[in-house]
Parts: C-alpha cells; structure tokens; sequence
C-alpha cells in the first residue's frame, strides 16, 4: 500500500482535506468524548513519535496493510516538527495532510492522536527539539508555500489538530496515548466527553496533562493503570534508544522517529500480550523503507 496522492500546494485541497478528516473523527462511530474505543477484533499497528522522519510514514502506511481488513487499526502521534529543513523552514504540514487523506479513506481505521507538538503548533506556543523555535519554523513553512492563504491553511491545520482523540482503548486493556499524566490532579471525565479550552491548558487540564507528561515512576504507572481501568499503557514522547522499550511494568515506549525507530502488531482479538513481549515483537521501520 503506497501513500496518497496529494496536491500539497493546493490550498483550497489542504483545506478540504484537513477539514472533512476533523469532521470524519469527531463522528466516528468509535469515538466517545476523546476516547476512541477500538472492537476485539483485527489488529492494531502502534507507532511511537514519526516528527517527520525520512521514509517512515511510508513505512507505517505500508506495514498497516489497511487495504487487507478493514478491522487494520494504525495509530499515529507526533507527526510534526522534524529535522528535514528547507532554507531553515519546516513543511512537516505534509505529513499532516498524509494523514488526513488517510482518515478520509480509512475513517474507522486510522487514528492520529494528540501529541504536544501538534498541541504546541495549534495554540503558537514555542517548541523546540534543539534546533530552534519549531512553532515558527511550521508557520515560515506554510507562509512561503500557499503566501497570502497561509492562515487559512493554518486555521484548517488547527481545526484537525483539535479533533484529534486524547486515547484509544482496545477491550483487552490496551491504553493508547502520546504520553501519561505526571500528575493526578486532572478531570479524567474528559476522556468521555467533548474537550473545552480548559482542557488544553498548564498544568491542570486533561489534554496538556495527556500530552506533557513523561513520568516513569512504577508506583505513579500502576496507580493510573487502576485509575483508567487499562493493563498497558502504548505511549510515544520519551526517548527509547532501540525504538521500543518497557522501562516498567504496564509501560511500552515507542520510537518511530529515528534510524532505530519501530512499530509494533497488537492483535485485538487476544489477551494482552506483557510489554516484554511486545518489545521482542516489535518490527524495524528501516525494513520497509523504500529502497529509492
């Protein structure tokens, strides 16, 4: 299965496009508050962070097979702000609208989640992994590509970033989210219902909570396996150096963002597999790059 075709300098079709994938996740028949609910049947492809690198999103494309069943789940976070620069500007929008067209087509099977870094695009606030304000680098992208429409391209952006779920749970207690709470002190009512602006803002609120955290703590990790009722959390948002690993009971980190970035198939009709498990399980992205 090969990425979409997609106009990316077209405004008019970017808008479209991120538009009707917002629409199309919001009415998911899957879908409640934000929490996408996946059925105990086919299987899920979980991703780590993509942050835009090279060939890697092809990969995922290609490994999720979602031609083959439409019970093929892909899950997806951190598409954004990578280190692939033209004249020092950031155009990772593409991914974005990779991803969106994906929704489109697959609209039951194909899952981008929120990460911080869309989070952090979508309310301008500034981001950096190293290499500068990454929040402004996007906008300089999108200002030199559609010029005088780009914040209608960027509104469009926004309103996709916003209709992204916080969670997908699977029945066999799998929890699937960029990160996990550091904290305890936030509504997880939200997770059934519809997010306000107060969600998204530091430090309190669920969706920046969801987003931000990166504690590891085994005491803190159990203790919110019980909260949310889930067995395994599948988070992306810290680093694991081989591309997955479990640095603690009920905790699986996920890297799809670099030369040893992996992804992982969770069948959805059977127990649980342990995160140990899922770690040996885990399949190279570098195996099904394109060769050109």
């Amino acid at each position: 299965m090969a990425l979409p075709e997609i106009h990316f300098l077209d405004a008019d079709a970017m808008i479209e496009s991120f538009e009707s994938a917002a629409e199309l996740m919001a009415s998911s028949p899957l879908r409640r508050g934000s929490t996408v609910h996946l059925p105990a049947r086919g299987r899920l492809l979980a991703t780590g962070d993509i942050h835009d690198f090279p060939g890697h999103l092809e990969a995922i494309v290609r490994l999720a097979e979602l031609d083959e069943s439409p019970d093929h789940h892909v899950m997806l976070h951190e598409l954004i702000h990578g280190e692939r620069l033209i004249s020092g500007m950031d155009v990772s929008y593409r991914n974005l609208a990779i991803v969106a067209e994906l929704v489109k087509r697959y609209p039951q099977q194909v899952h981008p989640l929120l990460a911080n870094h869309e989070l952090a695009q979508c309310h301008r606030m500034s981001v950096s992994k190293g290499g500068g304000d990454q929040v402004a680098m996007f906008d300089d992208g999108l200002d030199y590509v559609f010029g005088d429409r780009a914040e209608e391209v960027a509104t469009a952006i926004r309103e996709f970033i916003l209709a992204m779920p916080l969670v997908l749970r699977a029945e066999n207690g799998l929890w699937c989210s960029h990160s996990i709470p550091a904290r305890m002190d936030f509504d997880d009512g939200a997770f059934d219902r519809a997010l306000v602006l107060e969600d998204y803002q530091s430090p309190k609120g669920t969706a920046w909570c969801m987003v931000w955290g990166r504690s590891q703590d085994p005491v803190h990790i159990q203790a919110l396996l019980k909260r949310f009722g889930a067995k395994l959390f599948v988070v992306g948002h810290c680093h694991a150096e081989m591309g997955i690993e479990s640095p603690t009971d009920g905790l699986l980190v996920i890297n799809s963002d670099h030369e040893r970035g992996a992804v992982v198939v969770i069948n959805l009709e059977s127990p649980l597999p342990s995160a140990e498990e899922l770690v040996k399980s885990a399949i190279p992205l570098v195996l099904y790059r394109a060769l050109s």
